[in-house]
């Protein structure tokens, strides 16, 4: 029976489910095809719901049987459930017995059980589990699990600690009740790099991190990062690991970056293995701060859980927060705050600044996959980052003890959140509630004022209407604020002004002179400072401010004043920007990482809504081409200086990922990328004929593409890589990325027919369209339109096959209203012929049809 069209799900709308579940017993017969799922589930009526019929979630699924207490029923089947009247139901509690089968072999949409090179995974977050048998997909159903196995493959795993096992089978029990969106099983030819850790408690916890043969040996940094960060989470927060054994698995083919399974997290591949030669700095950082993201989640997203879908946010931006707090422990602080600013202001400020806008708790929703986004992940930790600044960070542990204590085992919501801080701290969050209710980025203006020892700071907060949201009312902004003397001596230290109104004032007295401000210390909302001032206020702040993110936010703003004025006036690169950046690139006093941020300029993108929002139509080619007329001319100015720098920073000894190292050869490559713009290419060719780190290897293959070297060192690279399936994804991304804008996408399309490109790997895919679409936006812009249409014949074919990487890669074309009339009519033409292609999934459509709304 074919169910109606998708509707749209609404926040107010939520009920109980009719059910609790006490126990739940599955059993898998695995199969490529025909995989048998029998499951047993003890149901009792819910007090706290109104009844009604018995409704489980399933797609998919053939049907063998169902019974209730051992007696056979014949229950109503459509597309998406199975449902068994009110009147056919025991009064009191029941056993409800189902046995389907499904066929994870032809399952290319990677949501249920699916294969992935011979192994059987699954990924169940957040409707997938409805893919393996009938059940109430829904996070605030929560239950015990028993999970047998039955299989001949060498492991068979799933959630919680081993129960017994035998030729052929295995059983595991997880003693934690969780949701369906929690279950996991993985089933293969694996073999594990093993270790333990001892808890805080004297709990002995076995460590896996199981892998496809021959890649055991890449292995370590992932194992020293999950030790490291459960060491982290019992000194900071006070959580302790709960079962007796931890299993990671590596999977090639994954939707996802990972997922957090009670017991049994199931990573993409990319970020587990590493090692020196086939893994780069940058791959070393994501596969530490993912791998603490989830061993984190236990806690914030597995011992406690959201109710519903609407409070993802609940558990992906606290987890997020935690993530980032790790990372800036185990690394620089201020380069990575400055590096999550980077993230948050490229996607979640595009997102709220277009048609995808929506509150961090959206209010409804048509398909919750397409809601994983900047805004619900990184705006969700923004929102947090200020709560622990209005609190303290007494305040902030309070609260979270008390979180723990009263939610554990609970799904609950954000006014469960934020009830706890409350409670703890006497604090009312009305207010501050409107940053998980209203979308859009706040834009912050601000006066000065200066009378007799008196500076007066006048804010005035806006947010600008966005789908479905007109007038916003005044939010709760944190603004951490230094006053500098004009000799450079700082005389107020950071302090935190607390802006409730839309309007509001703050005075600072006693003062010998006119201080300088430095506002919006490391960064401590997310909001848009609109501020005027000079280039030599952001020049003297560059030098001189405490503040290691306000230091690089004055640099990068003073590049962007230079780029607008290039790019919209014609003018030439100015000479105090380039003295300058000069004198940060070469003073060695500072972090080398912090260097390298201060010497890369905006990307193409935040160009072109820089100009947006000031009214000027951007044109892709134009701002290419001026910003590279820039490099050129910061080249030109640090040429004596280049090659000193770039020997200087060479790192002797063994490869090591620490942070000290990789600062290193971050700033070494930035003076590579400006020395080949002296040099054509030679002293990266050298370098890339020698790297023993891919760090250094694929730097300088990146900088020798667009030259006379690019072909032999691309043939060269593939040779050396070809075999490593991880290198080939670099191989297959870099080219276009690279490439000339002009050539980019027949070198795209080139590589479509190469031997190695399996588009239904997401990984690959991925690698190669985003190489384009992404990471060289003057080639997806090209006047004729071209890349459009390629993009756009992309997203039908992945949708039939993968409706989530489809709909994601839709976002793509989030931007299209900022550009001229010519690309806006072939943008909108391309959505149109996407949402118009047979069979477009729920997801696609949803995500098309937002985009030519906004």
């Amino acid at each position: 029976m074919k169910d109606a069209a998708p509707q749209t799900i609404h926040l107010s709308d939520y009920k109980p489910f009719s059910h609790l579940i006490d126990s739940v017993h599955l059993t898998f017969r695995l199969d490529p095809n025909a995989t048998r799922v029998l499951s047993r589930i003890v149901f009792r009526p819910n007090a706290a719901s109104s009844g009604g019929d018995l409704k489980l979630d399933g797609e998919g699924l053939k049907l063998i049987s169902a019974k209730i207490d051992g007696r056979p029923i014949h229950p109503k089947i459509t597309d998406t459930c199975l449902v068994v009247a009110a009147d056919e139901l025991p009064s009191g509690p029941f056993t409800f017995e189902a046995e389907v089968t499904i066929g994870p072999a032809g399952n290319t949409a990677l949501e249920g059980l699916y294969m992935s090179n011979g192994m059987y995974c699954t990924q169940c977050e957040a409707e997938g589990f409805r893919k393996i048998t009938y059940y109430p997909d829904r996070p605030d159903v929560m239950a015990t699990f028993t999970v047998r196995v039955e299989g001949d493959q060498p492991i068979l795993l799933s959630n919680g600690n081993p129960a017994a096992s035998g030729n052929g089978w295995a059983e595991w029990y997880d003693p934690w009740p969780k949701p369906a969106y929690l279950f996991a099983l993985v089933a293969g030819d694996l073999v594990a790099h093993s270790d333990h850790f001892t808890t805080a408690s004297g709990k002995s916890v076995d460590l896996n991190i199981w892998v496809r043969k021959g890649d055991e040996d890449k292995c370590a940094y992932a194992m020293d990062a999950l030790k490291r960060s459960m060491k982290w989470d019992e000194d900071v927060y006070g959580r302790e690991y709960d079962l007796d054994v931890f299993n990671i698995v590596a999977v090639d083919d994954f939707n996802m970056g990972a997922m957090e399974n009670k017991g049994l997290n199931i990573f993409n591949s990319k970020y587990v293995l590493a090692s020196p030669a086939t893994a780069t700095d940058t791959d070393y950082d994501l596969i530490e701060g993912i791998i603490a993201h989830e061993y984190f989640h236990n806690w914030t997203g597995n011992r406690i859980t959201c109710r519903d879908w609407f409070q993802l946010c609940l558990k992906e931006g606290l987890t997020v927060f935690r993530d980032q707090q790790f990372s800036q422990d185990m690394r620089s602080r201020a380069v990575k705050r400055i590096e999550d600013v980077l993230q948050l202001r490229a996607r979640q400020f595009r997102e709220d600044n277009g048609p995808l806008s929506h509150p961090v708790r959206p209010e409804s929703f048509v398909e919750i996959n397409n809601f994983y986004t900047a805004t619900v992940y990184e705006k969700g930790a923004e929102v947090i980052g200020m709560l622990k600044t209005l609190v303290g960070d007494d305040g902030y542990k309070k609260a979270l003890d008390l979180y723990f204590d009263r939610h554990d085992g609970d799904a609950a919501t954000i006014e469960d959140w934020l009830k706890v801080f409350e409670d703890a701290t006497g604090r009312d969050l009305t207010q501050f509630k409107r940053w998980y209710s209203d979308a859009g980025t706040p834009h912050l203006s601000v006066s000065e004022a200066w009378s007799d020892g008196t500076y007066t700071l006048t804010f005035r907060q806006e947010t600008a209407p966005t789908p479905g949201q007109d007038g916003k009312p005044p939010r709760v902004i944190p603004i951490a604020v230094g006053l500098l003397n004009p000799n450079g001596d700082e005389v107020v230290p950071t302090t935190v002004l607390e802006m409730t109104k839309v309007t509001q004032s703050f005075k600072f007295d006693g003062l010998g002179s006119r201080p300088i401000p430095s506002i919006l210390r490391h960064f401590s909302a997310p909001v848009i400072l609109d501020r005027e001032t000079s280039a030599k206020e952001r020049a003297f702040l560059l030098a001189h401010d405490t503040d290691p993110f306000n230091k690089w936010e004055s640099g990068r703003a003073l590049a962007k004043d230079v780029l607008t004025s290039m790019i919209a006036k014609g003018s030439a690169p100015a000479p105090a920007y380039l003295d300058a950046i000069a004198q940060v690139a070469l003073d060695d006093s500072l972090d080398p990482a912090f260097r390298s941020l201060a010497l890369a300029l905006p990307s193409e993108d935040d160009l072109a809504q820089t100009l947006h929002d000031a009214g000027t139509t951007p044109d892709p080619s134009a701002i290419h081409a001026r910003r590279e007329a820039l490099l050129d001319a910061m080249a030109l100015r640090l040429e004596r200086d280049l090659p000193g720098l770039y020997t200087a920073m060479a790192v002797t000894g063994p490869y090591s990922p620490d942070a000290a190292a990789a600062g290193r050869r971050d700033l070494r490559s930035t003076a590579l990328s400006l020395i080949t713009r002296l040099d054509n290419g030679k002293a990266a060719k050298a370098l890339f004929e020698k790297a023993d780190n891919m760090t250094e290897q694929l730097a300088a293959l990146g900088q020798l593409i667009p030259t006379e070297h690019g072909k032999a060192a691309v043939k060269s690279f593939y040779d050396q890589w070809r075999h490593d399936r991880l290198v080939m994804d670099k191989w297959f991304m870099i080219q276009p990325a690279r490439s000339n804008p002009e050539a980019a996408l027949g070198i795209a399309k080139a590589l479509e027919s190469h031997k190695d490109f399996n588009w239904k790997t997401p990984n690959r895919l991925r690698a190669l369209i985003y190489g384009l679409a992404s990471a060289n936006p003057a080639a997806f812009h090209q006047p004729d339109g071209a890349a459009y249409r390629w993009f756009a014949d992309w997203i039908i074919r992945i949708d039939a096959a993968n409706p989530q990487v489809a709909a994601r890669a839709a976002g793509t074309f989030d931007a299209w209203r900022r550009y001229d009339a010519d690309r806006q009519q072939m943008i909108r033409a391309e959505l149109q012929r996407i949402r118009a292609a047979t069979g477009l999934s729920r997801d696609t459509t949803e995500m098309v049809t937002r985009i030519l709304g906004g």
